[in-house]
């Protein structure tokens, strides 16, 4: 009897000492930050049985202002409240239970390292440079396969797998992306995608403050930034507010019963992609709730934005990330998915803080009425207004393809009518200036592909995407003439690997070895229309004027008090003659003009020719 008293006794002294000893398993953010517009920091804490401890903290400056119990005793949220003289410095933070403390943690705040107005987002101006990581350049062989990572090994030659891309390889290349002349890199997402499969293209997001040491380290990820800030290079953090991916930590042991939307015991449910929800006066409440709380895929668990403290805990994860990584935009991946309320708190909550930053949202419709409704300024009928300051021109991209390859639907369109009348539509915008334009990403065929393999046509397309008003995005590859042959649509093919980017590789787009003869003329090309186009504020600044398509021409100006571009874009499989009469109203009785591409003068007069499918961009002089 007494020996059992004794071991009861020591049982019990283990227990104490263990939970006195624990670790809490995640506390989040990581740190924060002094001066912030909001004085208050939200920290989600998670731990075993933390919701049954009290909470305390002697820092000068920092006060509790609420602590939230969760529907799992696993959590707690604090309201932290951090005065404005608060010292930067590290604190511990006591959980008591019954007098005894349970769980210590040292809880960090830092300074700013600069004014928030110092923030600066991207505009047209740029010209963006989109990275899918694990298929650029591999330049850190030790991290290609982790330990624990579910998944755990490299095939280069499966599309959907890890072929070992890394931040390294990113940090590498700047460079080359610098004398290319971008001015933007958009990786995408760089954080831990701990999935049993297809984890490479980085949308299923394990934990929103790891970054997958796949690709590198929290460090390397910081490094990336300053490097590429130190060779006039800004960065955009790809983010995704609307979904998980299935193994993310908390899955097993939700905070909340609504934490995320249909969870478990609730029958499983997949969005029905209906977007035009948001705006239709008509739509049905099912049809609503199916849109914003349906999963994206059956791997991809939707965020409850509805829910107050996973509406906080994005909000601050992005402002993180803004002060960690010194960023110059955000990407929000499958934007309108999320609960439109929420989309606006986020994205006001983070303009406000930083005035001069750059958000672009994905909404991927043709319909410019749909994309329109995000944009900060758009007054909506339904009084929706929000404060995401760029949106993807998903309508000119369709448009562009349709007129070059000819699908104009219609048998008495002339050729650009599509684009055309697209461009016409800009009066929907609240600011087409901040509008990103694309002609493919890591979603959709390369646009080699699009346009029928034509290179004639893809030097077209990319001297509209460089010369129209807007924000050009370039997807990696594309210099080269990336295509995904014989694979219509197939993720991985769309993202494969750049050449040069592995040591096996014998064919090098960076160097130019083993290039075709295509490829280099290519090469050569973007490289020099992006060099020109940045440094003509024209491009960036200037107004536009269009001319209804012509005898398979489309005719525009971009102009400014100081500077006036023409480009003329002809279909024809033969030159074309025309008269710059009709352009008299623009022209105004100047001669000459500069061939930006070929350096050649040429005469501004009746029979001005152009060649055979073909883009010219003139320089206009007095």
């Amino acid at each position: 009897m007494k020996i059992a008293k004794q071991l009861s006794l020591l049982i019990s002294a283990i227990f104490i000492f263990t939970k006195m000893t624990a670790q809490l398993r995640h506390v989040e953010p990581l740190n924060w930050y002094i001066g912030m517009k909001n004085p208050e920091v939200q920290l989600l804490v998670n731990g075993d049985l933390v919701g049954e401890t009290t909470v305390s903290i002697n820092y000068p400056g920092v006060s509790i202002k609420k602590v939230h119990q969760a529907d799992s005793k696993n959590y707690l949220f604090i309201d932290l409240l951090i005065g404005k003289n608060t010292s930067q410095g590290t604190f511990p933070i006591y959980f008591k239970k019954e007098e005894k403390v349970i769980y210590t943690y040292n809880y960090t705040l830092l300074k700013r390292s600069q004014d928030p107005s110092q923030f600066k987002g991207f505009n047209s101006s740029d010209a963006i440079y989109l990275i899918v990581p694990d298929r650029f350049v591999n330049a850190d062989y030790s991290n290609d396969v982790v330990e624990g990572m579910k998944e755990n090994k490299i095939d280069r030659n499966f599309p959907g797998g890890r072929h070992g891309g890394d931040i390294r390889g990113i940090i590498n290349s700047l460079d080359y992306i610098k004398d290319m002349g971008f001015t933007v890199i958009w990786p995408t997402p760089l954080l831990e995608n701990d999935m049993p499969a297809y984890s490479y293209h980085g949308y299923a997001i394990t934990n929103h403050y790891r970054v997958d040491p796949r690709y590198g380290s929290l460090e390397e990820y910081k490094e990336l930034s300053v490097k590429a800030k130190s060779k006039g290079i800004k960065f955009i953090f790809d983010e995704v507010l609307n979904h998980t991916g299935s193994n993310y930590w908390w899955m097993n042991d939700l905070p909340f019963k609504d934490w995320i939307n249909f969870a478990p015991p609730q029958k499983f449910a997949l969005t029905n992609h209906r977007r035009t929800v948001n705006q239709d006066k008509y739509a049905a409440d099912f049809d609503k709730k199916l849109w914003s709380e349906g999963w994206f895929d059956v791997t991809m668990p939707d965020m409850n934005g509805k829910n107050p403290f996973m509406a906080t805990y994005l909000i601050q994860s992005t402002i993180w990330w803004i002060e960690t990584l010194q960023l110059g935009g955000v990407r929000q991946d499958t934007y309108g998915y999320s609960d439109k309320t929420f989309l606006k708190n986020w994205s006001c909550t983070i303009m406000n803080e930083y005035p001069n930053f750059s958000l672009v949202g994905e909404e991927w419709s043709s319909n410019p009425l749909i994309t329109s409704y995000w944009q900060q300024g758009k007054r909506n009928w339904d009084g929706y207004e929000g404060c995401l300051n760029t949106v993807m021109d998903f309508p000119v991209q369709e448009a562009l393809i349709k007129s070059l390859t000819g699908k104009e639907d219609a048998a008495y369109l002339s050729p650009f009518t599509k684009v055309y009348e697209m461009m016409a539509n800009d009066f929907v915008y609240a600011n087409p200036n901040q509008l990103l334009l694309l002609g493919d990403n890591h979603d959709m065929d390369r646009l080699y592909m699009q346009l029928n393999q034509d290179i004639d046509l893809m030097q077209m397309a990319l001297t509209y995407l460089l010369t129209i008003r807007g924000i050009p995005q370039i997807y990696y590859g594309t210099e080269i003439i990336m295509d995904n042959t014989g694979n219509h649509k197939v993720d991985g093919l769309i993202r494969s690997d750049f050449p040069g980017g592995w040591k096996s590789d014998t064919v090098n787009a960076f160097t130019g070895t083993g290039l075709n003869k295509n490829q280099v003329l290519l090469k050569t090309f973007l490289k020099k229309l992006l060099q020109w186009r940045k440094n003509n504020d024209v491009i960036a600044s200037g107004e536009t004027l269009h001319f209804a398509p012509f005898d398979g021409l489309y005719v525009y100006f971009r102009y400014h008090k100081s500077k006036l571009i023409m480009v003329v874009m002809n279909l024809k499989n033969e030159p074309v003659s025309f008269d710059t009469n009709r352009f008299a109203e623009i022209i105004r009785g100047n001669k000459t003009a500069k061939n930006v591409l070929t350096d050649e003068t040429v005469e501004l007069k009746s029979g001005m020719k152009v060649s055979a499918k073909s883009a010219h961009i003139f320089e206009i002089h007095p």
